[in-house]
């Protein structure tokens, strides 16, 4: 168990990451906070690195390997504040649990790695072998793993654990993620006149169709892949009494293991071009999504959206080492799989990174209204941080 004092010191530390602001882009205010939490804990050191990214270090007193702890400190917004029961940036603590938006996605994670390290590092009086890292990553809501990149150049670690919540069961995989865009062409008319012009929608109708019937990829452990229309527009709009000559359509791919860029857009490139040839008229084209985002240190992130998926065995060494020293700490976890992206896609899915995923809260309290983490799960997810550096540094 850990100390009144120490359940204390998380909770507190969860209180002041939630406090400090950090939407997508503006995390400098929570860097700052994190600068002086690494300094209170005893770490040995700290860098920001050009995306603002925050990594604190605990090195053994002999060498050894390097596990990092990854959590990221940017938060999707609070759209609208009188929604809520309580005030979103206040990490006020109520029947249990503290409140506030990052609560749970994940602000009370990175408190929990900061203090599990921490109290590793006290409980061992660092006589271990390697390094411990906690990085406070940026931008992950809009790029997952991508900033993460920076973080992996630098520390080069043998082992990554992922925050994500898993209410403090052990992740040893996920599906990735990538945004394919589809755009369809045709040619403009009076809508009095529509046999005068090509409608880029009505083409684009006959392709989501076909999209539609594609036989998905298939994981006996992740489940199948996903090729979901998430959105649709056209040109010109406001369309009054025009015939559009343009459709742009974006799909939500969900990937799975080894699946490459190149691979997963193929079937979607080849159907168009079976659909030239059937039809004169039909014209199209298939890419990735590329996005561009601002960090507050000023540096742009811009990359295509792919992000791949990954997966270990239960049987795998440092797997079966972590799951067994959670059990020693007297956790239950279940060894399952996310749901969803996290900076694992870049770790492992990129990186071929040793990468487990655990951390506390439920995958659902993400994003909403009234955003919380248990103490409970707080406490619980210390301790596990805990027990795992244990585990990979032993």
């Amino acid at each position: 168990m850990l100390t009144v004092e120490k359940q204390e010191k998380v909770i507190k530390i969860c209180q002041e990451l939630i406090q400090s602001k950090s939407y997508s882009g503006g995390e400098g205010e929570v860097v700052e906070k994190l600068k002086k939490i690494f300094n209170e804990l005893g770490f040995d050191s700290f860098y920001v690195d050009e995306y603002g990214n925050i990594v604190g270090c605990i090195k053994g007193n002999k060498p050894g390997k390097k596990v990092l702890f990854d959590a990221h400190i940017d938060t999707v917004e609070v759209s609208d504040p009188s929604k809520w029961t309580v005030e979103p940036f206040a990490g006020e603590v109520k029947d249990g649990k503290v409140y506030g938006r990052g609560a749970s996605d994940m602000k009370g994670a990175l408190a929990a790695m900061i203090c599990g390290a921490a109290n590793f590092a006290e409980a061992t009086g660092r006589n271990f072998a390697g390094e411990v890292y906690v990085a406070g990553v940026v931008h992950e809501e809009c790029f997952e793993g991508v900033a993460a990149r920076k973080i992996s150049e630098r520390v080069k670690p043998d082992y990554v654990v992922i925050g994500e919540a898993s209410e403090c069961n052990l992740k040893i995989g996920q599906r990735g993620r990538a945004e394919i865009v589809v755009e369809t062409y045709g040619k403009p008319a009076h809508s009095a006149n529509p046999q005068k012009g090509i409608n880029a929608v009505y083409k684009a109708s006959k392709l989501i169709n076909r999209v539609r019937e594609m036989e998905m990829t298939y994981d006996e452990e992740l489940g199948h892949g996903i090729l979901e229309l998430v959105d649709i527009k056209s040109s010109p709009y406001p369309g009054a009494s025009v015939v559009p000559d343009y459709c742009k359509i974006t799909y939500d791919r969900r990937l799975l293991v080894g699946e490459s860029k190149e691979g997963v857009l193929k079937p979607v490139l080849d159907l168009i071009e079976e659909m030239k040839k059937e039809d004169a008229e039909f014209d199209a084209k298939a890419f990735y999504a590329k996005g561009t985002e601002k960090c507050y240190t000023g540096e742009i992130i811009s990359d295509e959206r792919f992000f791949p998926a990954w997966r270990y065995s239960k049987e795998d060494d440092f797997v079966k080492n972590s799951y067994d020293s959670l059990i020693e700490s007297g956790l239950n976890p279940i060894v399952t799989y996310y749901s969803f992206c996290t900076n694992g896609s870049h770790y492992a899915g990129e990186a071929g990174i040793k990468t487990i995923g655990f951390g506390p809260s439920k995958e659902n309290l993400a994003h909403t209204i009234d955003e919380h983490i248990e103490i409970e799960q707080l406490v619980k997810a210390t301790k596990g941080y805990e027990a795992i550096s244990k585990a990979l540094l032993k």
